[in-house]
């Protein structure tokens, strides 16, 4: 693997650790509603889970069998330590395909794409389960930048909602959150 395959393909396992670290400390909270409307924890696990293997297999590779999400942070340790060992395999955090931007590496989409997901999907299990979370300045820039880069499709179905207003001295937490289409203010019921 090339070094910058190497750490492209590190920013996703750093996201992914921390998503885990969040799910450790949500306790047995699996049921919990979210700030996706709909959606347990639970859900979002098998939604992270879920939407890497399909990108994964779309491009060739066999992360094995689904983990059980009986208990989904140890489904979610197993899934991301099964990413892991298919990343660092020869050529693959390289590998080029035209992907819905354009050409791109899967690296790179574990990274800005599915590294993205873990990032904002990490608020929604923080948030449900009342966990502090936030992002530096730095971190909130680089998560607007990724956005930036999918234009009007950050809204489309299944992605975003709409942004929501805040107010013009709020957080870089709580601005992401708006433009994500989240309420900064949200708070489980």
């Amino acid at each position: 693997m090339t070094s910058t395959a190497t750490q492209t393909a590190q920013h996703f396992t750093d996201r992914a650790t921390t998503f885990a670290a969040i799910l450790d400390a949500a306790g047995e909270r699996w049921d919990a509603a979210t700030p996706c409307d709909g959606w347990t924890v639970r859900d979002v696990v098998a939604h992270t889970i879920g939407t890497e293997r399909d990108f994964l297999a779309r491009q060739g590779l066999d992360v094995g069998v689904a983990p059980d999400l009986g208990d989904p942070a140890a489904a979610w340790r197993t899934h991301a330590a099964a990413v892991a060992d298919v990343l660092a395999r020869d050529g693959v955090a390289e590998r080029e395909y035209d992907g819905y931007f354009g050409r791109t590496t899967i690296a790179a989409t574990m990274a800005d794409f599915y590294g993205w997901d873990l990032v904002v999907h990490g608020s929604d299990v923080a948030r449900a389960t009342g966990q502090d979370w936030s992002v530096s300045e730095g971190e909130a820039a680089a998560l607007h930048a990724t956005a930036d880069g999918w234009g009007d499709a950050l809204y489309s179905e299944g992605v975003c909602s709409a942004a929501v207003p805040v107010a013009d001295d709020a957080s870089a937490t709580d601005r992401l959150l708006a433009r994500l289409g989240r309420d900064p203010g949200w708070r489980p019921s």
